[in-house]
């Protein structure tokens, strides 16, 4: 199958991006350039002669400065390329793109919550309130292994969240708003059919306040423990797997049904960034995102720090 040596990200751009080690003397046909340098792959060679000072783009975005000439063909690198000042229009959320609306509703099969949330998974979270009783935590699930979950064939698994912290930290202030807003949202995680709290009794942020916070769950399917109160770590763990083994079959009672596509909320974040997320990922998961959202459902974009020189867009 014929792989073009290039692409060309926008029309208005000055780089084409190489897919393969470019020598020179090959010929770019539909651009008419000549390869003048060795360009590895990823790399950019120039579309167009540049002169020094010139903006360069990529994406119709400028990516920097020509800190020489550059003629058309060469590879564009650190070497010939800077940082510079110019100005941004940071006209925010302007350009919207309209999607047409779907003629056709579209659905996935999901467990229905009865907060009126629908999880694409059906695991029991154990839930560690402080560091101290991580080992706790751990144990416990570690005791569902397939084998002991083989009659539970909706239950995708006893899952372990430990954390550092819950302790050596002030009981108010931001830092224990963030700890317990994170831990109550994965109480509330509709993938999760269960959850069963573990202390250790002395922490900082303690069990009861964070069983409060959740409120409303499914009876019998929020659970929690304090290690000093069952008498130690033995006991503790014996405890909370006979509480987690009190949930599996609830929890296998739950069933796939179809639900509309707007319950669904998609959380991106980077997952390591390389010369071809912009080309491949990125805008596979932007037009993904843009289907979903066209059908009433959510996209999140996360780790905002990394558009850092693009908040205009």
């Amino acid at each position: 199958m014929f792989q073009s040596p290039f692409i060309r990200l926008h029309a208005n751009d000055d780089v084409l991006i190489a897919t393969r080690q470019l020598l020179p003397g090959e010929s770019m046909v539909a651009e008419h350039v000549v390869v003048r340098d060795p360009v590895p792959a990823g790399h950019k060679l120039a579309a167009h002669s540049v002169q020094m000072g010139q903006p360069v783009r990529r994406y119709n975005q400028i990516i920097g400065f020509a800190t020489a000439d550059i003629l058309a063909g060469q590879h564009i690198h650190s070497h010939n390329l800077g940082m510079g000042e110019f100005e941004r229009d940071y006209a925010i959320g302007q350009g919207i793109n309209a999607l047409p609306k779907p003629t056709q509703p579209a659905t996935f099969m999901g467990y229905q919550r009865n907060n009126g949330k629908v999880g694409t998974r059906n695991y029991i979270a154990v839930i560690a309130s402080v560091n101290c009783s991580a080992t706790v935590v751990r144990a416990i699930a570690r005791h569902f292994t397939p084998e002991r979950l083989a009659g539970f064939t909706r239950v995708d698994g006893v899952l372990a969240l430990p954390h550092p912290l819950g302790c050596g930290m002030g009981a108010v202030g931001e830092g224990m708003d963030i700890l317990r807003r994170t831990l109550v949202g994965y109480a509330m995680h509709p993938n999760f059919a269960g959850v069963l709290f573990v202390g250790l009794g002395c922490e900082q942020n303690q069990v009861a306040a964070l069983v409060e916070r959740v409120g409303v769950h499914e009876p019998g399917m929020l659970q929690s423990l304090v290690m000093q109160a069952e008498g130690g770590t033995t006991a503790a763990i014996n405890k909370g797997i006979a509480l987690v083994s009190a949930m599996l079959e609830r929890a296998n009672g739950y069933q796939r049904q179809e639900v509309p596509v707007s319950h669904l909320i998609v959380g991106l974040n980077c997952g390591g960034s390389d010369g071809y997320s912009g080309i491949t990922a990125n805008p596979a998961l932007g037009g993904a995102s843009d289907l979903l959202v066209a059908h009433g459902g959510t996209s999140i974009l996360s780790e905002t720090p990394e558009i850092y020189g693009a908040e205009h867009l």
